[in-house]
């Protein structure tokens, strides 16, 4: 899954992971790649959603950690996390999942948009609500969830 194939711009294609036992969904053209994550350097001053910096193929790029930043405690990492590179926001980022799982195509008519009680939610990066067979899988606003993050200068 390191290299994610990039779709036809109308193509309804997700990237799967899992945060706090929740699935979510990334579309996959936001997607740059997937990798194990090792080693973060920490930034001082950083918000406590930002873990730090990495490396990553030839870029600092800042790692936001997903548990923190949708409200769930920090949780140690184990060979399942996995940093997503994504460019959003007008930005390329790195999220920290504690898995990635699959990629998908998700049809239009599994999802549903949020409904007024949890769209009202401050903080609330959800842009739609995806069946799939018996899981729900919350799909992702990338650009909110990045753009409304404040990150240390990479």
């Amino acid at each position: 899954m390191d290299n994610i194939p990039q779709p036809a711009a109308d193509a309804r294609t997700f990237i799967l992971f899992g945060v706090a036992g929740t699935t979510y969904a990334a579309r996959s053209r936001q997607v740059r790649h997937i990798e194990m994550i090792d080693e973060v350097t920490g930034v001082p001053n950083a918000p406590p959603h930002v873990e730090g910096v990495v490396f990553s193929r030839g870029q600092v790029v800042p790692v936001v950690n997903l548990r923190v930043r949708f409200g769930f405690e920090r949780a140690a990492r184990d060979i399942r996390a996995r940093l997503l590179v994504v460019e959003a926001g007008g930005r390329m980022v790195g999220l920290l999942a504690d898995e990635a799982r699959e990629f998908i195509t998700i049809p239009e008519n599994a999802v549903q948009p949020p409904s007024a009680s949890i769209s009202g939610l401050s903080g609330n990066y959800i842009e739609g609500i995806a069946t799939i067979g018996d899981r729900i899988v919350l799909l992702l606003d990338l650009d909110d969830v990045i753009g409304t993050a404040p990150l240390v200068a990479a």
